[in-house]
């Protein structure tokens, strides 16, 4: 194992590196450069992510989840992409959910041997009930990691689609997938510190895959986030400035469309636009699944 890490990217050191001899500002300055790399390695992953976004879009479409499946960093960021869908676009753990080595305690403290447990990330996905609808996607930076590579080919037999994000090329996570997406960052600027590069890089693409996947949805109308979970003050003050914007409605009648429609945007913006009830806006917006633009004169859903 040790010989098949030392020829990992994301592993290699970089003896031109004297970290310890460089003071805050040099350090600053080359953690700055060594980043770079990063956008340079999700654009040149461009043409694999929007293949795979084909597959989370038509999944999500027939009523499917989307499924993230990591183990340390890579499950951390994948737990916390999924929790961020329902406040930004009402999208609950029905429809994007994470699965994570060691469950839940290990969004904290580093549950030992959880990742290399094959087994485990198989009886996951299959305790998950994941099946022909759904598809799920695999983080991990040295894409070998056995509890994820295991769940995507489990994943993979129950008739998923499945997906595989990893920082090197060539791997076991990308023979699995059917739809690798290879972020080829390099060695870290600490070696072998993946939660740097390479997990600014699962990042970023984590947040295409569910922000490209909810506005083919009908999640988004204009760049306006009208299908916000207005759960708490600030959320209700976003959600009443997005029905203004979208409208042109003053406070008071933007406040009172989003009472009426329970404190979904969409369907107050659809309600004040076509001058019709909540209940019959919410019903307009359930027959265009869930497209704004689809039931307002003159506008297309954008599809």
């Amino acid at each position: 194992m040790a010989h098949e890490l030392a020829r990992l990217d994301t592993e290699r050191s970089r003896p031109d590196l004297r970290l310890e001899t460089m003071d805050v500002a040099g350090l600053v300055a080359a953690q700055l450069e060594n980043d770079r790399a990063v956008q340079q390695a999700v654009e040149a992953a461009a043409p694999q992510i929007t293949a795979a976004l084909g597959a989370v879009v038509s999944r999500l479409e027939a009523g499917g989840r989307l499924v993230y499946v990591g183990a340390g960093t890579p499950g951390r960021l994948a737990v916390l992409d999924a929790a961020e869908c329902l406040p930004t676009f009402g999208a609950g753990p029905e429809t994007v959910t994470a699965l994570m080595a060691g469950g839940e305690d290990a969004m904290i403290t580093a549950v030992e041997g959880a990742e290399d447990d094959a087994r485990a990330g198989a009886a996951d996905v299959r305790a998950a009930g994941v099946g022909p609808r759904d598809v799920v996607v695999g983080i991990t930076a040295s894409g070998r990691t056995p509890y994820v590579v295991a769940a995507v080919t489990a994943a993979r037999e129950e008739g998923a689609a499945t997906v595989g994000i990893t920082n090197n090329a060539g791997t076991a996570l990308a023979a699995a997938a059917e739809h690798p997406i290879e972020t080829l960052t390099g060695p870290e600027l600490v070696a072998g510190s993946t939660r740097l590069k390479a997990g600014t890089a699962q990042k970023q693409v984590l947040n295409m895959l569910s922000t490209i996947a909810m506005i083919r949805l009908g999640k988004v109308y204009g760049n306006l986030m009208v299908d916000v979970h207005v759960t708490n003050e600030k959320l209700r003050v976003r959600g009443q400035r997005i029905v203004m914007e979208a409208t042109g409605a003053g406070p008071e009648e933007a406040e009172g469309a989003l009472a009426a429609a329970g404190g979904h945007a969409k369907v107050a913006i659809a309600a004040l636009l076509l001058d019709v009830a909540a209940g019959r806006a919410r019903e307009l917006l359930d027959a265009a699944g869930g497209h704004l633009g689809a039931v307002l004169p003159g506008q297309g859903a954008g599809r």
